[in-house]
């Protein structure tokens, strides 16, 4: 977005070509890499290249908004997922797209990084939505009295960053699994 257009909604035809762009480089980062052309990734969006970069001028930019869009998405689906099954299943629903998210990002940590260094927080405040998200799983479940009383939102956050610090890769995933279901075994209220 420009400085211009973060201070006022975007149309709702330009909001739907932003969220075509940034899915569409989603899935072209994913299939070739972050050297991706950001002209392929306008033709795969079906739009034209202006467009694209009216609304991401740099690569960069563009790296950083799918970046906080998949970061939101995960925690969009909090809601719905409480709303759809029990609070333990929904807790172990999210950490599966959690492991998918930072599988995904494990791609572009280079780039982030890079990003950071240039003087931008492709962070800002993902690790407190995260972690809000993890905290209202972890009150539903407790309030249904399906996990433990004595391991905290926080707990389970630094568990999560465990298992994506040591099992973020694609290749890793059965690992990841593994670890997740370790850890949410874990979390079941005694009897």
């Amino acid at each position: 977005m420009t400085a211009g257009s973060a201070q006022r909604p975007l149309r709702a035809d330009a909001r739907r070509n932003r969220d075509k762009i940034l899915a569409a480089a989603v899935r072209v980062y994913a299939e070739e890499g972050l050297g991706a052309h950001l002209e392929r990734i306008a033709k795969e969006a079906g739009v034209g290249s202006a467009t694209l970069y009216r609304n991401f001028p740099t690569r960069e930019a563009l790296i950083e908004a799918v970046y906080r869009n998949e970061v939101a998405q995960l925690c969009d689906a909090v809601p719905g997922l409480l709303a759809a099954q029990p609070p333990h299943e929904a807790l172990r629903a999210w950490t599966r797209l959690f492991l998918d998210y930072v599988t995904a990002k494990s791609g572009m940590a280079d780039a982030l990084r890079t990003i950071a260094a240039a003087g931008s927080d492709p962070y800002g405040h993902s690790r407190d939505m995260i972690q809000a998200a993890v905290t209202a799983l972890m009150d539903a479940c407790a309030a249904a009295g399906a996990i433990r009383a004595d391991i905290s939102a926080t707990d389970m956050g630094a568990a999560l960053e465990g298992i994506a610090l040591t099992s973020a890769k694609p290749e890793q995933r059965e690992r990841a699994e593994r670890l997740l279901d370790l850890t949410l075994d874990g979390l079941k209220a005694r009897s």
